[in-house]
């Protein structure tokens, strides 16, 4: 609390310093706060994916930034690999604190124009808990489900009305609220068909009420100022996944969907080319699908298929160049291959190339500063399977630029051995050649020091099988 007395009472100095002006410029905002554990010393403050300024923390992980002519609206604020948004309207001076190990929980915000944004932060963590709630409730039949999940949103609707009676709002953050209870509604109907159990989804899709999507004749696909904002985004990824499954159906005879099929993803992408013309949000789905689609196939002709798709469709260089770069490393890593030549480090500072290491049956991980769940999280979990898999090497990278300090530090402070554990001798390159996206990729090698699968993942519910099977060739 003496933080944002210290800061508020700057502030108020420096408001009360202004001499002989005869007009006072109210469209300001200032956004300060504390971060707690720090990956780096400072934070980005951008708008509309245009970056405003790096504001850097002082000796104590503080800040304070004034942002002149304000632009009110959604900004973002990141720090290391996690982001969060805040709401900022004229003469709000919002101040934050955060502990970087458990980022969103432990976001709060005081000041003039908290309460708008402590709203909005609860608010995002309800969705978060709801969404597993959701997948549950998908295994209902059609008119069961819709009436769960409009129960759901009512509870929202109650909420929202209680705080508008408690508190003063404004226009900007009505608009805000609403729409998020608007758009997490519409992505519980659009997900309905993935979750559910039924392997035929195209009859599933002809089960439903005529009325069951009856939202989408207002649906506006080039909402300019909703493009950077999640709810919107996660809505229009499970729309058009959604709606491409009809599209789908048409020149499928298989009744068993499956997500990573070819001709789905194309048709996912051909149909966001017509029916978004914002640019921005138009290539931040064909980016997302695509990306998603590569990450998880084995398949050359089709990896090479959909980056030609993509490719005919975005406008962003930029994103063309990264994946086409990532294409050309995925199809590298393919199955029976060696992994390229990669110089690792280990935590006595000896430099080694990485097929040196691999004598039998081997998984390699990685993990970064920047997640630190999924640090944490797969450590345990590769410390669970090397207890069962005695004769599989268990090896983890760290794919930062930090040292070995800063690595080693964490890694004992929690328990975890340094023992088969490396960083990249260049990461930056070593990431771009075994395309590590997302953090939870997985590479299995087989005694032969020979690729198994690129794309694994060691919490998905088929590893285990994959690691049977490798003892077993």
């Amino acid at each position: 609390m003496k933080l944002y007395l210290s800061i508020i009472i700057i502030v108020i100095t420096f408001l009360g310093c202004k001499k002989d002006t005869q007009e006072v410029d109210n469209n300001y905002a200032y956004l300060g706060g504390e971060i707690i554990n720090p990956n780096t010393n400072f934070i980005v403050l951008s708008k509309d994916e245009a970056v405003i300024d790096t504001v850097k923390l002082d000796g104590r992980n503080r800040f304070l930034y004034k942002i002149n002519h304000l632009n009110e609206g959604i900004y973002t604020f990141r720090h290391g690999g996690e982001y969060q948004i805040i709401l900022l309207e004229p003469k709000d001076s919002v101040f934050l604190r955060l502990n970087t190990l458990d980022f969103d929980e432990s976001l709060v915000f005081t000041g003039d124009g908290d309460k708008k944004n402590n709203y909005l932060i609860n608010d995002f963590l309800e969705n978060e808990k709801e969404e597993k709630h959701i997948v549950k409730l998908c295994q209902l039949n059609p008119i069961t489900y819709q009436i769960h999940i409009d129960s759901l949103k009512d509870l929202k609707v109650n909420a929202f009305k209680n705080f508008k009676k408690k508190y003063e709002t404004t226009p900007l953050f009505e608009k805000i609220a609403k729409s998020n209870i608007d758009y997490s509604y519409y992505s519980s109907k659009e997900v309905y068909p993935f979750i559910h159990y039924g392997k035929d989804k195209a009859a599933l899709l002809k089960s439903l009420p005529n009325d069951f999507y009856s939202y989408r004749k207002d649906i506006n696909y080039n909402d300019t100022f909703f493009s950077n904002y999640h709810n919107y985004n996660i809505f229009l990824r499970n729309n058009f996944s959604n709606l491409s499954l009809k599209e789908h159906d048409l020149h499928s005879d298989n009744k068993v969907f499956n997500r990573n099929n070819l001709c789905y993803n194309l048709d996912r992408l051909k149909l966001i080319d017509s029916l978004v013309t914002d640019p921005n949000i138009k290539e931040n789905l064909l980016y997302h699908f695509t990306i998603n689609y590569l990450t998880k196939s084995q398949d050359e002709n089709g990896n090479n298929a959909v980056l030609k798709s993509y490719l005919s469709k975005s406008k962003n260089d930029k994103s063309k160049t990264m994946l086409s770069n990532l294409t050309k490393s995925l199809n590298s890593l393919k199955k029976g291959s060696k992994l390229p030549e990669i110089n690792i480090v280990d935590y006595n500072n000896n430099t080694v190339e990485i097929n040196s290491i691999i004598n039998n049956s081997t998984v390699i991980s990685f993990w970064s500063h920047t997640y630190y769940d999924h640090f944490n999280d797969s450590h345990k979990k590769i410390k669970e399977l090397q207890i069962k898999y005695p004769e599989i090497n268990f090896v983890t990278i760290n794919i930062d630029d930090y040292g070995l300090d800063k690595s080693e530090k964490l890694l004992l402070n929690h328990g975890f051995s340094p023992k088969n554990e490396y960083l990249f001798k260049s990461p930056k390159e070593a990431t771009e050649s075994l395309a590590i996206y997302p953090m939870t990729k997985t590479i299995i090698i087989d005694k032969n020091k020979k690729i198994v699968n690129s794309n694994s993942n060691i919490f998905s519910i088929h590893f285990e099988e994959e690691l049977l099977g490798l003892l077993n060739r």
